[in-house]
C-alpha cells in the first residue's frame, strides 16, 4: 500500500517544472480522497483559489473565521466568492472554549503572555483547523520559504504527521515578486491592507504593517521574539513552539 509519505514525495517530484494550475491537476490525480485548501484570503491564497478555480474546483476551499478578523479580509472574502461564483466553507472557533478564555484572559489577554498568546491560536485558529481537515486526505497551503526563517525549509510537498496527512505547498518555491506577479496578470482580487504596507495578514489585533527593510511577517504577532512568530498551524519537527494547554485537551494536540 502506497503511504501518505510515499505520494507526497511523488508530488514533491513533479511539482517543480509545473505551473501553478498544473500543480494543483497534478496533486489532485495523485491523492485518493478529499483535498482541502484553507485560506486566509492572504495573497499567496488568492492566487491558489484563482488556480483552483481554473483548473481543480474539485478542492474543498475553507477558512478560519476566528472573529477577529480585519473588516478589509471579510471584504475581500465576499468579493472572492462573487468572482469565482463560489461559497468558502467557514469553520468558527468552539464557543465554550473561546467564552472560558475571554472569561478568564480578557478580550486582549493573550497579550500577557507567549502561553496566552498561544492558547488563544489554539482555540481560534488550530483547533478549528483541526476539525476543517477531518477526514482530508491532503491540506494544501500558501506557505512560501522565503516568508520566513521558520519557513525557509517549506517543501512542495510532505508528510504531515499532526494531521495524519499530506501537505502540499504549491508556492514553497515562489517569491514574493512572483505571487504579486501572479496576482496582477491575472486580475485576482485582493485584501486591500497588502497596499498600505501589509504583507502578511491575520488576526487584527496581532497584524501592523511592517517597515521598510522589515521581514514579511515581522508585523505578526510584533511585541514577541522573532523565533516564536508562528500561531501552530505550521510548527515543523523542530520547532521550539508548544501550545499552551489550560485549555485545550490534550488530544488535539496529539
Amino acid at each position: 500500500m502506497v503511504t501518505f509519505a510515499q505520494t507526497a514525495a511523488e508530488i514533491a517530484a513533479k511539482f517543480a517544472p509545473l505551473t501553478l494550475p498544473e500543480r494543483l491537476v497534478a496533486a489532485s490525480a495523485s491523492v485518493s480522497g478529499r483535498i482541502t485548501f484553507a485560506t486566509s484570503f492572504g495573497l499567496e491564497d488568492q492566487a491558489i483559489i484563482h488556480a483552483i478555480s481554473a483548473s481543480a474546483p474539485a478542492i474543498d476551499i475553507v477558512t478560519i473565521d476566528t472573529g477577529r478578523l480585519f473588516p478589509e479580509t471579510y471584504d475581500v472574502w465576499a468579493e472572492t466568492e462573487t468572482r469565482y461564483g463560489i461559497r468558502i466553507r467557514a469553520v468558527a472557533p468552539d464557543r465554550d472554549r473561546l467564552e472560558t478564555f475571554v472569561r478568564e484572559y480578557g478580550i486582549n489577554g493573550f497579550r500577557a503572555s507567549l502561553d496566552n498568546r498561544l492558547a488563544c491560536c489554539a482555540i481560534r485558529k488550530s483547533e478549528p483547523l483541526r476539525r476543517a481537515l477531518a477526514g482530508a486526505s491532503a491540506w494544501i497551503t500558501g506557505l512560501r520559504a522565503q516568508q520566513s526563517q521558520h519557513r525557509r525549509a517549506t517543501p512542495l510537498a510532505e508528510f504531515d504527521e499532526q494531521h495524519g496527512l499530506i501537505k502540499i505547498n504549491p508556492l514553497a518555491d515562489w517569491s514574493a515578486r512572483d505571487v504579486a506577479r501572479y496576482v496582477a496578470d491575472n486580475r485576482i482580487p485582493y485584501n486591500v491592507l497588502h497596499d498600505r504596507g501589509f504583507p502578511s495578514i491575520g488576526c487584527a489585533p496581532c497584524t501592523r504593517a511592517v517597515r521598510v527593510g522589515e521581514p514579511e511577517r515581522a508585523g505578526r504577532w510584533w511585541w514577541e521574539e522573532d523565533r516564536k512568530k508562528e500561531c501552530g498551524l505550521h510548527l515543523r519537527p523542530d520547532a521550539a513552539l508548544v501550545p499552551a494547554r489550560a485549555l485545550i485537551p490534550e488530544s488535539e494536540f496529539a
